[in-house]
């Protein structure tokens, strides 16, 4: 009931326009309010009805900062009716009411108090809310900025990010691009400017976080690079930059001679911005996303700037490029070239003036990146001559001393002289003379031999070296023969000299083996000897002492060793006959 009575009173007009009522048109949309109430809620509408009693208001209130929707709500207010505010429009309700003067002063319980007290309290603290309201601060920004709704919903964005940086997005790095775009690798689809990009977004486990992609640039600018002043970390700032890039440039399905101006200006803009907020450092996104922002700066022919400081941010990690990344399209009407080879030499420069380690494996890399880039677009029969030598030349230059083979740059050099057969003799020589016939491997040094699109004085060349090659390999061979010859030799004379030593030291056990025998059967003779002369003695002593032993028996002996036997007394006794 009461919504039919506020939409009667706010868009039906009666048929005799009564002196109570004022006609108000806002964007459009005519409105039809109540003298006393307007007036009682709003200062500016007491002073304007005071001075046009039955005037048109419209032209008086031509700035007034509100879309249809937000002066509804106004009109609910002051028609008693509840309101909803929201992040949505809140901000834009606190900038109507302060236009209309609805403050305390004028009226009690006024509409700004409760859209500012709404704003601390339910806004303010939350990182989506805050996002939100600035969203929708857009559509009255200059009054939003005046009253301070800006930079408060700004301040609490920063500082949040400062807390927990994975508000703004999970850094990036190779394995989650690849992840991202496996699908489009597993195809062999290579990704360019004229297609979507970023597959970024994943929020934070357990946050429901609401990305800043939401913001225009002209709010969005500001507030990352108040993030930056504030040290956030830069893989957060980068992961946010590439949710923007991703959202205002890459997802437009306009491309080409589609696309209007006005977008295409839009585009730009963001691009350059992105350029200029995202962080220099080496490592934060991948190289191949790097490449992809750089072909768009191309394509919507941004400024000199961006394009150099996207190649700036190419060749400090160009070691982790691959080849379709470097087959930067050529732009405009007039292209000579398909691929934008300038572009990669400038590239290539950055790379090798920014290359500070000592580890040599950055720049293997390259060199066989520009080798395999080389090898690509030596099909493009308008590739002039100038410009393959002096591609060839940066990484040969950079490759000396790194013990290398050439076998890259012969087949680059072979391709590009089977699709360009109109070259003069001299211009072929002049080609190959970035070829280093020492290094080529024995399978390319054969090839090459027999190769007829290479000048006559390189096959020279390459049998030259080929024989140079086959003398040295012959003479370590028999070098290395001769060697083992001679070791063969020492082990034997080495063997013969133990074995005759080993027969020296045998001899001479022997002999001393010999003398120990000789001893000891002297010894034993000796030993025997007395054995012998011991056994008489002791057989003399034994006969006696048994004889003795057998008088003592028969009583022959006594203890006193008396020598009188009982016997021989027995037998002197005479004994006289039985009668």
């Amino acid at each position: 009931m009461a919504n039919r009575q506020l939409v009667k009173s706010s868009t039906c007009s009666s048929k005799s326009t009564s002196s109570s009522n004022i006609q108000l048109r806002i964007r459009g949309v005519p409105f039809t309010l109540d003298r006393e109430l307007w007036a009682a809620r709003s200062a500016k509408l007491f002073v304007l009805l005071k001075e046009n009693l039955n005037g048109d208001l419209s032209h008086l209130l031509r700035d007034i900062p509100a879309d249809p929707e937000a002066f509804k709500l106004v009109v609910r207010f002051c028609h008693g009716f509840d309101l909803n505010i929201s992040a949505e429009n809140v901000v834009p309700l606190s900038c109507l009411a302060h236009y209309l003067g609805m403050t305390e002063t004028h009226s009690t319980d006024n509409l700004l108090k409760k859209a500012l007290t709404y704003f601390e309290r339910r806004i303010i603290p939350s990182w989506n809310e805050s996002v939100k309201a600035l969203r929708a601060s857009e559509k009255v920004l200059k009054q939003a900025v005046s009253l301070g709704l800006v930079d408060a919903c700004a301040e609490s964005i920063i500082a949040k990010a400062q807390v927990n940086p994975r508000h703004l997005g999970e850094p990036i790095n190779n394995s989650t691009y690849e992840d991202d775009d496996g699908e489009d690798k597993e195809n062999g689809y290579r990704t360019n400017a004229r297609r979507r990009l970023f597959v970024l977004d994943r929020q934070p486990e357990g946050l429901t976080i609401l990305s800043l992609e939401i913001l225009s640039l002209q709010i969005y600018e500001p507030i990352m690079q108040e993030m930056i002043q504030r040290q956030v970390p830069p893989e957060y700032v980068a992961a946010s930059l590439c949710q923007y890039a991703k959202k205002w440039v890459f997802s437009s399905s306009a491309r080409g001679d589609d696309m209007s101006i006005y977008r295409r200006n839009s585009q730009r803009e963001v691009i350059e911005a992105v350029e200029r907020l995202l962080p220099r450092d080496r490592g934060l996104l991948p190289c191949t996303l790097l490449f992809e922002m750089l072909n768009s700066a191309i394509f919507l022919e941004a400024s000199s700037e961006c394009r150099a400081g996207f190649e700036i941010r190419v060749g400090k990690q160009l070691d982790q490029a691959k080849v379709n990344d470097l087959l930067i399209p050529s732009q405009g009407y007039a292209k000579e070239l398909e691929y934008d080879v300038e572009c990669v030499k400038r590239i290539l420069k950055n790379f090798y003036c920014n290359y500070t380690s000592s580890d040599v494996s950055g720049l293997i890399k390259v060199a066989e990146l520009v080798e395999n880039l080389l090898a690509e677009i030596a099909s493009d029969v308008d590739l002039k001559t100038s410009t393959f030598i002096s591609l060839a030349e940066m990484t040969t230059s950079a490759s000396v001393g790194m013990h290398r083979n050439s076998d890259g740059i012969y087949r680059a050099i072979d391709l590009y002289l089977d699709k360009h057969r109109f070259l003069t003799e001299s211009e072929r020589e002049e080609v190959c003379k970035v070829l280093d016939c020492h290094n080529l491997s024995p399978e390319a040094r054969e090839h090459a031999a027999q190769n007829g699109r290479l000048p006559l004085r390189v096959v020279v060349q390459v049998l030259f070296v080929g024989q140079l090659s086959l003398r040295e390999r012959v003479t370590k061979e028999v070098e290395a023969s001769d060697e083992q010859l001679r070791k063969v030799v020492v082990e034997e004379e080495e063997e013969a000299a133990r074995v005759s030593g080993g027969e020296g030291e045998v001899r001479m056990e022997m002999e001393k083996m010999g003398s120990k025998v000789i001893e000891l059967e002297r010894e034993c003779l000796m030993m025997r000897r007395e054995i012998q002369s011991g056994c008489c003695r002791r057989a003399e002593r034994e006969k006696t002492s048994v004889w003795r032993e057998v008088k003592r028996k028969f009583g022959c002996v006594s203890s006193l060793h008396d020598c009188n036997c009982h016997v021989m007394k027995k037998k002197k006794k005479k004994v006289h006959p039985r009668q």
